[in-house]
């Protein structure tokens, strides 16, 4: 007898991995859109938790479809991915229907940001364990491009981490071509989302154009080296992420919270790296979106520390300003600008 098509057999053996901490009983949720990597961890899933052992993983499996009724038809295609759930013997599989029109940072950050938080909900309600997406090593290289392209630094170019809280990406090792091929194996038909080929998307041009003329120039294994680029900077990130919070904490008052200003002293005796960092985590807890927060916004947040000559309020995203007073920076409401609304 002989065993499992390698594909197949390598996205089980990534689920597997990804829940193994999974307790016994406990429900894991897949995200499926009905594409190639997620329609390939469904049946992963699905296999791994069937009924009688076949799989041999204690917990169950779910699944959770989104619509985010940004093109037409995508309510039948959220149902097709939805009975493809079922038929690989996920249970529940809930579709669920977002508005993703009109969100902050453009179509794509929007619809991801609908997407999250109807899978935080979805999971919360149905008291899942865990949640699998179904990014691969691809999109995490894509990722890096883009964060490079856009100049957004370490946290960027540290791309999509494996896990956050909920939310689990056991793929992130795989290559795309492998969860197609775990689709083929099995004979599935995967939706192809029209988007991936739009070049009005950038994230579509880095897919279709950027990679494959880097591996043409450069010899294969681009997206791979991306992809462990990424893997070091995050486990850096992580480091620098706990300090700037230890420092946030020691220019806080005692008791206090950042609203109650940071102390400016304590700050400038931090190196500048971990100082801005820490600015940075604070603007975006005083309420400025992190994907619209830029280096000059964080440079001028640095300058009321390190340079303060009296200069007047930092402006940030999210109308939130930042002032230094009496030798402390607080964050609060910025004042609409003159004559808005």
């Amino acid at each position: 007898m002989t065993g499992p098509d390698p594909a197949v057999a390598a996205v089980r053996s990534a689920v597997r991995s990804a829940c193994a901490d999974v307790p016994a009983g406990a429900l894991v949720l897949v995200a499926c859109s009905g594409g190639a990597d997620s329609l390939a961890l469904a049946a992963a899933a699905g296999w791994l938790a069937a009924p009688g052992g076949r799989g041999r993983a204690p917990w169950r499996a779910g699944a959770v479809v989104v619509d985010h009724g940004l093109q037409t038809g995508s309510a039948q295609v959220a149902a097709a991915a939805g009975a493809a759930c079922t038929s690989l013997g996920l249970d529940p599989v809930v579709v669920v229907a977002v508005d993703a029109a009109g969100g902050r940072g453009g179509p794509e950050a929007a619809a991801r940001d609908a997407r999250l938080a109807a899978l935080d909900e979805a999971a919360g309600s149905l008291g899942a364990a865990a949640v699998l997406l179904g990014h691969t090593l691809d999109d995490q290289a894509e990722q890096v491009l883009l964060g490079l392209a856009r100049g957004s630094g370490a946290r960027s170019l540290a791309g999509m981490p494996a896990r956050r809280g909920a939310l689990r990406r056991p793929l992130l090792g795989l290559p795309r071509t492998t969860t197609r091929a775990a689709c083929a194996a099995l004979g599935l038909r995967p939706w192809e989302d029209p988007t991936n080929a739009d070049p009005a998307f950038t994230r579509s041009r880095v897919r279709s154009r950027v990679l494959p003329a880097l591996e043409a120039e450069l010899g294969p294994g681009v997206a791979g080296a991306l992809a462990r680029t990424a893997d070091q900077l995050r486990e850096d990130a992580e480091v620098l992420e706990e300090l700037a919070a230890r420092l946030l904490d020691r220019s806080q008052p005692a008791g206090g919270a950042t609203g109650d200003g940071l102390d400016a002293a304590v700050l400038a005796a931090a190196p500048a790296a971990l100082r801005r960092r820490a600015l940075r985590a604070a603007a975006v807890d005083a309420g400025a979106p992190a994907g619209e927060l830029t280096r000059e916004h964080v440079l001028a947040l640095d300058a009321l520390v390190v340079a303060w000559r009296g200069q007047g309020p930092v402006p940030l995203p999210g109308r939130v300003g930042a002032q230094r007073t009496c030798g402390r920076l607080r964050f609060a409401p910025a004042p609409p600008p003159p004559g808005g609304h």
